[in-house]
């Protein structure tokens, strides 16, 4: 890191209590830059030759993939995160060994590494387990959980449904509770991910450090996926919303993505049905709401079609997610009276309808 780096990471080190930096100084380090929390990062500053890597001994060690770099470990207890859903690279790779190895990775980047990219969790992880000489392999699975596996025993730990999203670091959030649980607290893999996975959800509401009496009281309700959709059914979301000027259509093109990169089928009246007069286009939107699982509907600027939309989705009893960052109180009384999903963050209107989806 650099000395700007280093000297953020001492002024909230107090949160932490005793915390001692080994600083490896480098000419610049690597920014990562969102438009907004579910977006591409713009990332500038990764070297064309990476540093050398650093070398580290400690009894307990957290490992993340770098792009500045790599890390050579030689620890007791070590939780590795590659990080990198696009090479995989083995924890050992670089010559680094653990007595006690856990890896933590994502449905992507675990299939990715054991070369079974669409193979479920419970096949992939202890082959993963045998390639890497790991004892503990979790694997997150975003709206089911996470699949911990160990040599004893292979479970799924929920995931938790929050009433706001902030999805950058969150998966950074997860390892380190998960790490300080199982090497500092001693918990088992099982309780280590479920620690790990409310921490995240704290996280993800607040954006805030989750202490330990936090985590002993707070409570979240749980994300529980139909069977339905656990055997592979994807539910399809009309998305509702405004076209007629650039920033609308590109809100709906980033909606449309986003869902989609969640695993859902989109029916967009932008995409698949098209502009036209009324006789051209009202009944083939009609007909898909009622093809539709259920409606997110994009109301800012409470444009009167999306609108007649979501009362004609409601009338059919199929769940509403509305996203509305300028409007609220009286201007959305009818549909947060009628049972709409009243969400005024983009991220959290996006997962409310995953999780109203996979529910279903």
């Amino acid at each position: 890191m650099n000395d700007y780096a280093a000297q953020i990471i001492r002024e909230n080190s107090a949160w932490f209590g005793q915390f001692r930096i080994m600083q490896e100084k480098i000419p610049d380090i690597v920014t990562f830059n969102y438009l907004y929390d579910m977006a591409v990062p713009d990332i500038r500053g990764v070297p064309v030759q990476p540093y050398a890597p650093m070398c580290v001994t400690e009894d307990k060690v957290v490992r993340f993939g770098m792009l500045e770099g790599d890390a050579v470990v030689k620890a007791d207890w070590v939780v590795y995160d590659p990080q990198n859903a696009h090479k995989g690279i083995p924890f050992g790779a670089n010559g680094s060994t653990a007595n006690h190895l856990a890896l933590v990775l994502n449905t992507y980047e675990a299939g990715k590494m054991a070369n079974m990219l669409g193979g479920h969790p419970s096949k992939i992880a202890p082959v993963l387990a045998d390639q890497q000489c790991a004892e503990v392999v979790v694997i997150k699975m975003g709206p089911e959980g996470a699949f911990v596996w160990t040599p004893d025993e292979a479970v799924q730990v929920p995931a938790f449904r929050t009433s706001s999203v902030w999805k950058i670091g969150s998966g950074d959030c997860f390892v380190a509770h998960f790490a300080n649980a199982w090497m500092h607290d001693g918990k088992t893999p099982r309780l280590a991910a479920e620690a790990a996975s409310l921490a995240t959800a704290y996280y993800c509401e607040t954006q805030g450090f989750p202490t330990a009496d936090i985590l002993a009281t707070k409570r979240f309700p749980v994300v529980r996926p139909s069977i339905a959709y656990i055997e592979g059914r994807r539910l399809q979301v009309y998305l509702a919303g405004p076209f007629f000027d650039l920033a609308q259509v590109w809100m709906v093109e980033q909606a449309r993505a986003n869902l989609q990169h969640m695993g859902l089928r989109v029916l967009s009246p932008y995409h698949d049905i098209g502009l036209g007069s009324a006789w051209d286009v009202v009944a083939s939107d009609l007909k898909g709401i009622q093809e539709s699982d259920l409606v997110l509907a994009i109301t800012d600027g409470l444009d009167a079609g999306t609108v007649y939309e979501i009362g004609y989705a409601r009338a059919l009893n199929k769940p509403v997610i509305v996203y509305s960052e300028r409007h609220k109180g009286e201007a959305l009384k009818m549909m947060e009276g009628s049972g709409c999903i009243i969400c005024n963050n983009y991220t959290t209107a996006l997962y409310s309808t995953l999780w109203e989806a996979v529910t279903i």
